[in-house]
């Protein structure tokens, strides 16, 4: 897995260090909603069974290299947006 040097960084703190390199690959392979970012940047998120929770993984503008991954607190499923 392609990554960016601020993700490696990002990747030390507590809240983040748990989150497993399967579960990224997870996201990336079947995203449930994905958005491209002004910058060129793709967000993607996916539903992790054994968290409950959703990641989001943010990788640059090749679609690969994973810059950013956390547990999105704030996910809103497509239809419930307005």
């Amino acid at each position: 897995m392609k990554t960016t040097e601020y993700f490696k960084h990002v990747r030390t703190r507590p809240d983040r260090a748990t989150i497993r390199d399967e579960w990224i690959r997870h996201v990336l392979d079947h995203a449930e909603k994905s958005e491209v970012q002004s910058d060129g940047r793709i967000r993607k998120w996916a539903r992790i069974t054994e968290t409950g929770k959703v990641l989001r993984v943010v990788v640059l503008e090749d679609g690969e290299t994973v810059h950013n991954a956390f547990f999105d607190r704030s996910f809103k499923e497509s239809a419930d947006e307005s």
